[in-house]
This record gives structure tokens, C-alpha cells and sequence, in this order.
């Protein structure tokens, strides 16, 4: 058989199970968390809690429109479906790293040689489609399904573009991601992390190689993520509400005046931009930042919605000055990066500027835009113990075995000391990237104990590999923790760690056979796992396990389970063994998760919600506290 038409055919077969697994699977009505809220949001178009997801929303009222009889089901469908794409394409993305492997012309390739690249796409296609997190976002009304779906779409253009970057008008192809990424942003704005891929795709694909220009390109990718997230995210809205202020309070012109304006100037400097520009890049990149503003013009939509008052308005988004609050997630407060507190830092107010809100016919100033400042003695680089709010701060203080004391003249608390470069590496170390990262990584390559969340304890929500001796010198006999928490426990799932080691397998495979294409999608799993641990800066103490955040660097380590197949063929010589023993890694995911994966008959959110609002009187007044309380 030919090799595109098998990698089609194949490719649909694969995305075809994974759309029927998670439609199969998917959560009978609302579940915890934000997905009630989402679904009520979609059911009317409404503004759901910064910074937003206006795609997302839309797309689900359609689902819903599908669906009328249970809106809850419809929004459901919608991630499963997505989540059911993006498995289409990561099973392109492998069978186009694994035919790259043979070096050789896709017309030149032999049948055992298809035979064994398309086993690799489906091997590890299905073992991301049946992994822990992601199976887990696929089936509920979240945003983190589309976002894969996007993810997984971005990437795959990028090859596209590869593959044709030498014919006439190959570039479309770039716009049109960056378009896609525009479109994400309305959902989730992990695509956003594709980008260094991306570029270093690009600069393989066009460019002599050297390691000081593939440095450069990574850097070069740092750089244009960091503009999209920061400065057309972020800073356009900034600036345009600030120019929407001074239109309607300086010239006493309408509401959005300033804002429209800033947008209208924006379009007229890209105009000519393309119009004068005798640069290629410069060309390329006017019609990508054009393409990518398109997209993201999606927040239009919040902006109307909430001016029409809804039941649903996070944050009041009826003007440009909430909107720019509402991208900024200025609620969640900030967090240092680079330079920041300790946590036994005491701060002190300062202030900033004005604060305005929208009034009857002007912006009205409502206080002054306010943050805490700290002294230089109590700041560190790199400060990841950062947060002085006293819940996080006691469990920074408990994991660093900092005693917590009080003074009985005073009556304050106090630590006895401040914590130190090692301590604050410490965390990062062992908090933020072994309980918050490898532990979840762990979860989906490896095993998982059981579905308690941990909080750094041997008993709850551990990686476990079910091989005895391994995970007694881990956390201890496993044989002596009761059912509830083991072989009673649905969420029990010893992989034997094998997903990584054919995952490591491919790995190693595409680092010899295909260096260039190691680098593209170790930069995807780097941005979209460690990278994102040291974006995020995590405090102690989560309300709920985070895993969700990271299936993209699931989804690249995907790649490389998938690629394992092609070194186990080379040393087995028999493509059909190679293929059984692979494929028996996702069928082992599967027979351990699918019983806690399964949400087809669980209605328990809904039935909590329900049991809220029997128990109150005609015309009550119901105060509920937390997400868990409110959304369902």
C-alpha cells in the first residue's frame, strides 16, 4: 500500500477509537470544579472566570444547540471530540518524525518499512489516548481537551509546512497556525508554547545548521513567545483601554471609541506595513501577527455578552478597562519569576495609578491600582518560596523543616528563620518539579496509586510501578495499606513503568536516527512541562491535583513512545512481534484505566447541587463557598 494513502487510512482508524473511547467514557452530566460553570456559560452565552474562554464557550452553545435535552452532555461531547482529533494528529506527527528515520523518499519506502512507521503512530497515539490526565480532561466540560486539540493541530502544520516548505506559497501554512493560535487563545493558551517548536522547525528546514544558530533560534522562540503572550495578549488591550480612558474622559466621545481607534490605527500600520515592506520576514511576520489578532478577536464576544448583563459575568467584562483586568488575571494577584519575596518577607503597600471603572457616561476613578512591595533583603533570584499568605507560607515552612514559633509578648507567629538559596532550590527540586511534575508524569508512563490527593505523604496519589521491591523502597510495603487505598481503589494503575521505558526506547532512537527532530520535540516537551513549572511557581497546598496542566509534555513524550516501536522492530527483525508487543503497552492502559476513567453513569455533581437546593426554603438565599460549592 502507498504510503500516504496507509497513513491516512490509519490515521482515521486511530483518531476514529479515540473519538469512540471518550464518547464512551465521557461524564454523564456536570462534574466538579469549573465544569458547571462552563456548561452554564455555554447554555447562554455567558462570562465564565478570567481570563476567559469566549471559543470555547461558543463552540459549546452550538454543542449544545445539537443537544438541547442535556446541555451538560452536549459540552461534554465537545471535548471529547476535540481531545479525539488531537490524537489524529499526534498520530501524524509520529508517522512523519518515524518515516523521517528511514532517510530516505516516502516512494522508496518498503511495506515492512510502512508497515512498522504506521504501528509506531498507532502505539503511541493510543498510549496518549489512554493516559491518565488526558483521558481524564477528555471526557468533561473543561477547556484542557480543545486546547490539546489545538496543540496538536499547530504542531502538526508546522510539519505540513516542512514538507512543502519549497514550493510557492508554502508560507500559508504559517499563517494559517498562527491564526489557529489566535483561535486557541479563546480556549487555553497552551498552543501558545508550540511557538519555540515552531521556529526551530523553520530554521532546520531553511537554514545551514550550527549549534550557535540553533541557540539562536531557540532564543529567537523564546522571544516571539513571549511577545504573543505579553505584548498582543496582554499589552494591546492594555493600551487600547488606556486610549478608550482618555477618548471618553478627555473628548467626551462613547464608550470603546478609544478602543476601536486603537485597533483601526493598529490595522491601518499593518496595511502599510505590508504594503512598504521589500523584507520577507518582516512581510511574513505582519500577515502571522494579522492572522493571529483575527483569532483572537474571539474576546469581542465576552465584551457584548457582558454588556447584555447576564446571570454569569466574571469580573463585569463590559468595557476595555475590565477587559485588560480580565486577560491580566489581575484577581490571582502576581507572582516573581526571576527576582522576588521569601515568604517571611513583610511587605508594604505602594501605589501605582488610578483605578477606574465605567461609570454612567465616563470612566470614574474608583481608587488606586495597588501592589506589594518588599525590601532587597528579604528578596532572592530565582524566588520560588515566594507566597507570604499564611496557609502556603506554614507549608513551605513544614516541607523545609522551618519551626513555626510564637511569642507570647507579642502574640505573632514567626519562623525562626528565613529561608535560604538551598532551601528555596530545595522546592523547586523536590515540591515543584518531583510531586507537581514527575510525580503526575509518573501517573501516565508509569502507575499510579490511587486517586487520594497527596500532599507529599507514601499513602495518597503516589507514582507506583506495581513491581514490589521498586515501590517498597519508594514508599514502603504496598501490600500493608488497606483495599481502600490500593486494590479497592479504581484509580490503582501499576503500568510497570513500561509506557517510559519504550517512551525512553524512542528517545534514544530519535536522538541517533534524527537529531534535528529530537531537538523540535524536546522543545515541545520542555515548554510544555519544566518550562511551565517555572512559569507557574507554584506554592504548597493545592485545592486540587494539577496534572491537567502538563498533557502537553505528555503529548510530546507521546512522540517518543510511539518512535520506541521502530528500535524494537530493528532488534526483534519480526515487524508483526515488534507491533504485538508494543501495541500491548496502550492495551494495558487501557484494561488498568478504563474503570476510573469511565464517567458514563456518574452524576454525583449534579446530585450534590441538586441535594443544596432541595434542602433550602421557598425563596432562600443560598451562600455557597468555592468553586466545588458554586459550579456544580
Amino acid at each position: 500500500m502507498h504510503f500516504r494513502k496507509a497513513n491516512n487510512l490509519t490515521g482515521w482508524i486511530v483518531g476514529l477509537i479515540a473519538c469512540t473511547v471518550y464518547l464512551l467514557t465521557r461524564e454523564a452530566t456536570g462534574s466538579f470544579w469549573d465544569c458547571g460553570e462552563f456548561i452554564a456559560s455555554a447554555m447562554h452565552v455567558q462570562i465564565p472566570h478570567p481570563p476567559g474562554a469566549p471559543l470555547f464557550i461558543l463552540l459549546g452553545r452550538l454543542s449544545i444547540l445539537l443537544s438541547p435535552l442535556n446541555p451538560a452532555l452536549g459540552v461534554n461531547t465537545l471535548s471529547a471530540m476535540g481531545s479525539g482529533l488531537a490524537i489524529l494528529f499526534l498520530f501524524w506527527t509520529i508517522t512523519h518524525f518515524a518515516r523521517k528515520m528511514y532517510h530516505k523518499p516516502v516512494d522508496q519506502l518498503s511495506r515492512d518499512e510502512i508497515f512498522t512507521i504506521m504501528a509506531a503512530g498507532a502505539v503511541g497515539a493510543l498510549a496518549y489516548t489512554f493516559s491518565d490526565s488526558f483521558w481524564f480532561s477528555a471526557v468533561e466540560a473543561e477547556v484542557y481537551g480543545m486546547s490539546g486539540f489545538f496543540t496538536a493541530l499547530v504542531f502538526w502544520i508546522i510539519l505540513k509546512w516542512e514538507n512543502a516548505a519549497d514550493k510557492p506559497g508554502a508560507d500559508r501554512w504559517i499563517v494559517l497556525l498562527f491564526f489557529l493560535i489566535g483561535l486557541s487563545v479563546g480556549v487555553h493558551l497552551l498552543s501558545l508554547l508550540t511557538i519555540p517548536s515552531v521556529v526551530m522547525v523553520y530554521y532546520f528546514r531553511k537554514y545551514p545548521v550550527t549549534w550557535r544558530g540553533t541557540a539562536l533560534a531557540f532564543l529567537v522562540g523564546c522571544a516571539l513567545t513571549g511577545f504573543v503572550q505579553i505584548v498582543v495578549i496582554q499589552k494591546t488591550v492594555f493600551w487600547a483601554s488606556d486610549l478608550d480612558v482618555f477618548f471618553v474622559n478627555k473628548l467626551g466621545w462613547p464608550f470603546f471609541s478609544g478602543f476601536a481607534c486603537f485597533y483601526f490605527l493598529l490595522s491601518v500600520g499593518i496595511f502599510f506595513g505590508l504594503r512598504l515592506s521589500r523584507w520577507k520576514f518582516l512581510t511574513l511576520g505582519l500577515w502571522c501577527l494579522t492572522f493571529l489578532l483575527i483569532g483572537y478577536s474571539s474576546y469581542i464576544t465576552t465584551l457584548e455578552r457582558s454588556n447584555a448583563d447576564p446571570a454569569v459575568d466574571m469580573y463585569n467584562v463590559d468595557n476595555p478597562i475590565s477587559l485588560a483586568g480580565y486577560l491580566g488575571r489581575d484577581q490571582y494577584g502576581d507572582f516573581p519569576l526571576i527576582y522576588g519575596q521569601k515568604f517571611t518577607a513583610e511587605g508594604h503597600w505602594v501605589t501605582d495609578g488610578d483605578q477606574y471603572a465605567k461609570g454612567e457616561k465616563k470612566y470614574v476613578v474608583t481608587g488606586k491600582r495597588t501592589h506589594v512591595a518588599y525590601d532587597a533583603a528579604d528578596k532572592m533570584l530565582f524566588s520560588r518560596v515566594w507566597s507570604t499568605e499564611g496557609e502556603y507560607a506554614d507549608y513551605y515552612a513544614e516541607w523545609l523543616g522551618i519551626a513555626k514559633l510564637h511569642d507570647p509578648q507579642t502574640g505573632r507567629d514567626f519562623y525562626e528563620r528565613a529561608p535560604t538559596e538551598w532551601d528555596n532550590l530545595n522546592w523547586f527540586v523536590t515540591y515543584q518539579m518531583g510531586l507537581m511534575y514527575g510525580r503526575y508524569f509518573g501517573w501516565n508512563f508509569i502507575g499510579r496509586q490511587n486517586d487520594l490527593q497527596c500532599y507529599g505523604n507514601p499513602r495518597d496519589g503516589n507514582c507506583v510501578t506495581g513491581v514490589s521491591f521498586i515501590d517498597r523502597l519508594l514508599w514502603g510495603d504496598q501490600s500493608r495499606l488497606p483495599d481502600s487505598v490500593r486494590w479497592g481503589n479504581k484509580a490503582y494503575n501499576p503500568l510497570y513503568g513500561l509506557p517510559l521505558i519504550l517512551g525512553l526506547l524512542g528517545f534514544v532512537a530519535q536522538y541517533r536516527r534524527g537529531r534535528r527532530d529530537w531537538i523540535v520535540n524536546g522543545v515541545l516537551f520542555f515548554f510544555t512541562g519544566i518550562a511551565i513549572v517555572l512559569y507557574i511557581n507554584q506554592p504548597g497546598n493545592q485545592p486540587r491535583e494539577r496534572d491537567y496542566a502538563y498533557t502537553g509534555s505528555f503529548y510530546a513524550f507521546a512522540v517518543w513512545i510511539g518512535l520506541g516501536v521502530l528500535l524494537v522492530q530493528r532488534w526483534l527483525k519480526r515487524r508483526w512481534l515488534a507491533a504485538a508487543l508494543c501495541m500491548s503497552i496502550p492495551v494495558l492502559m487501557a484494561i488498568r484505566e478504563w474503570d476510573d476513567h469511565d464517567r458514563s453513569h456518574k452524576t454525583a455533581a449534579l446530585a450534590m447541587a441538586e441535594d443544596y437546593l432541595n434542602s433550602c426554603a421557598p425563596n432562600a438565599i443560598l451562600f455557597t463557598f468555592g468553586d466545588n460549592d458554586t459550579y456544580p
